[in-house]
């Protein structure tokens, strides 16, 4: 069974476990039915997320114009506290911005091999914590657009780390005391005094279980380096398939390639 298309970053579904499906052109391949399965996957093209041209992916799935111009790749994605939207000032698109920055914001905490900082829309919530493979979050502010719950994190983030470490993650090494509400309460005092009126502490632990044993080691390869990889699929976590032989392929980190994926 072959398909070919443009790689996305996979879909979710909250379920026990997490249910997974393959974005390629738009057609849903469910993952979680691979297990066991050899896949085959070859590198053929490239395909820009933004633009849809056939230049070499820069980053993020853009090419390397659509990356300095286009309102999706602009630095309030990866930096909120820069956000200007709530000021009326364009980045690049004042209107995709608006949509992107004046809309509900969660700042939360998650276990992803470490606690970490982060930041993402209310409505990506949980996609945003399946996506960095975290195994615990636990929201703990609520803001009203991106500029404010990126300024919480930039104080928090000298407290607490804001990057996940993808080895870490994939490794799976829980700490046994570890308890987020508690870890919300001994970094309350470094809540920006002038946010504090976003902090929430009622909110609930959210723990996440992925289909995935951990491996005894980590072995990550691109198709830049191997176009042409075949195993035999054993797990998922984050964007992360996992291969016999603890092999790993990072899916989001692939968007804009076009693949031929044979299944056998």
């Amino acid at each position: 069974m072959i398909f070919s298309g443009q790689i996305l970053k996979m879909s979710s579904q909250l379920a026990e476990p997490i249910q997974y499906f393959l974005n390629l052109n738009h057609d849903l391949i469910s993952m979680n039915q691979l297990f066991g399965r050899e896949l085959r996957i070859k590198h053929i093209g490239y395909q820009c997320v933004n633009c849809d041209s056939d230049e070499k992916i820069y980053r993020m799935g853009f090419c390397k114009k659509c990356f300095f111009e286009s309102p999706y790749a602009s630095d309030t994605i990866i930096r909120p506290e820069l956000s200007t939207a709530h000021l009326g000032v364009a980045e690049r698109d004042l209107e995709v911005e608006k949509s992107i920055q004046l809309v509900p914001h969660i700042v939360y905490l998650s276990y992803t091999g470490d606690v970490k900082v982060g930041v993402t829309r209310e409505t990506q919530i949980p996609t945003r914590w399946i996506d960095q493979g975290a195994t615990f979050a636990l929201p703990i502010a609520r803001t009203e657009n991106r500029y404010e719950a990126g300024m919480i994190e930039v104080e928090l983030k000298n407290h607490v780390a804001d990057k996940t470490n993808f080895r870490k993650m994939l490794m799976d090494e829980l700490e046994s005391d570890l308890d987020l509400k508690d870890f919300r309460h001994k970094i309350a005092e470094y809540f920006p005094k002038d946010f504090k009126q976003f902090a929430s502490v009622d909110e609930q632990v959210v723990r996440l279980d992925y289909p995935y044993q951990a491996p005894e080691k980590v072995n990550v390869f691109t198709l830049d380096k191997h176009p042409e990889y075949s195993g035999i699929l054993k797990g998922i976590k984050g964007q992360y398939l996992q291969f016999e032989g603890d092999y790993f392929m990072n899916v989001r980190g692939h968007e804009g390639y076009v693949i031929e994926l044979d299944i056998k």
